[in-house]
């Protein structure tokens, strides 16, 4: 089965000592897309040196919801420079968290309108995190708004954006009817092993109602292992058991599903074309 795993945390420490054999077993389990993005300038900057050492890999600059309230003007400046590497196909990690609220909400909402901006600017979708606390759902309300109110889905937005989605639900988590709204603003939806925990359920059926051109998995490695995986550390193989899952719940065969991956992923990223 072919596989994209369009979020994966591949400059993190966990993979420090062995990503090559990180990087080689994903390849054996047929992964052939891989997405990494940044959550600060840091590690922004070191998503793209990871693309540098895989040239097939593509990288995503952008500052997490958790630490909006520490980037400031300077932090901001160094992601718009960063956008505009050709390696840099995404705007993100960014979004809302309301679950742990490590930055205030005004701070976080002032942060994802900046990344929304950057994002119409740059022509490359947003890369939106969004959680809400268990059993509440103000943090998808509110993205939502936020994705509207940014214009990305009027004509202007289509524009830039071509035929690429404006945004990306990375690790979807929410109502079934937040999952449509944001697929009639034209975004891209992302599965990952979240999908299998308590509490998760809704993203069974919203899976289904994906179009074929906007449905992605992911691992966001390494975190949110799915079953059978290292609870320590996921991995982007793993990415192959949220894949077939998706493959169950939508009805389709896993074989033909991977193509469908592969060419949204396309979509979404066209991955630049690289030595």
């Amino acid at each position: 089965m072919r596989l994209v795993d369009s979020h994966c945390h591949l400059q993190t420490p966990p993979f420090t000592d062995d990503l090559d054999e990180v990087v080689g077993a994903a390849r054996a389990a047929g992964v052939e897309r891989i997405l990494v993005p940044g959550v600060d300038v840091a590690t922004s900057e070191e998503a793209l040196a990871v693309v540098d050492r895989y040239p097939w890999m593509d990288a995503a600059v952008g500052i997490h919801p958790h630490v909006a309230a520490q980037a400031g003007t300077a932090e901001r400046a160094r992601i718009a420079t960063l956008a505009a590497d050709p390696c840099v196909v995404a705007i993100g990690e960014t979004g809302l968290d309301y679950d742990r609220g490590f930055s205030p909400r005004e701070a976080q909402l002032d942060n994802l309108r900046w990344h929304l901006a950057l994002a119409a600017e740059t022509g490359k979708p947003a890369i939106l995190h969004c959680r809400s606390k268990a059993g509440e759902r103000d943090a998808q309300d509110d993205l939502i708004r936020e994705v509207r109110s940014a214009g990305l889905d009027d004509g202007a937005a289509r524009a830039a954006f071509g035929d690429r989605p404006p945004a990306v639900l990375h690790s979807v988590s929410g109502p079934v009817d937040y999952v449509v709204a944001a697929l009639a603003m034209g975004l891209a939806v992302s599965v990952s092993g979240l999908a299998f925990r308590k509490g998760e359920e809704p993203t069974a059926e919203a899976v289904a109602l994906v179009p074929a051109d906007a449905i992605l998995v992911e691992t966001d490695s390494p975190y949110l292992a799915p079953p059978g995986a290292p609870r320590r550390r996921n991995a982007p193989a793993w990415v192959a058991v949220t894949a077939r899952w998706v493959a169950e719940r939508r009805g389709e065969d896993p074989d033909p599903l991977g193509e469908v991956l592969v060419r949204a992923y396309d979509r979404a990223f066209r991955p630049p074309a690289r030595p």
